[in-house]
């Protein structure tokens, strides 16, 4: 089933030639999105910034999961995903270890962010993801950094 599971989190992860900020702040675009990824993901779906030390957040629902990232996201001008770097299949779950580019609305340096995610996927739909540093997405996956 994890190798399911991994190919169930692949599908979610947008390709490098999209820009997130735009996909995520934009209604049609999103609702075209939750229309695609309705069949792999729980309405009641999780979304956990855990990026911050001390200050865990939850977000409850793809309502939530969306306001997760338009948070992350309210300082950026465009963002994308660089590189999948690795996708670890950790039995139910997955770890996902990305490098992400993008430019803040005060500058045109572009900025190059590495990250990890941890995905929980249950009877075929994700139930949960964390969005966490690198080293606490290897550590999940049995792995250091």
């Amino acid at each position: 089933m994890s190798k399911e599971n991994v190919e169930i989190v692949r599908t979610l992860i947008p390709g490098p030639d999209t820009d997130v900020a735009a996909l995520l702040r934009d209604e049609g675009r999103f609702a075209e999105l939750m229309a695609t990824a309705d069949p792999v993901i729980a309405p009641d779906i999780e979304a956990v910034a855990l990026w911050q030390p001390g200050s865990q957040r939850t977000y409850v629902g793809v309502d939530g999961w969306r306001r997760l990232w338009l948070d992350w996201l309210e300082p950026w001008d465009t963002y994308r995903i660089r590189e999948v770097e690795d996708v670890i299949d950790a039995g139910d779950r997955v770890v996902v270890l990305i490098r992400d580019v993008g430019t803040r609305d005060d500058t045109d340096a572009e900025v190059e962010i590495s990250a990890g995610s941890i995905w929980t996927v249950r009877d075929g739909k994700v139930v949960r993801v964390e969005f966490c540093t690198r080293e606490e997405a290897l550590e999940a996956a049995g792995r250091s950094g």
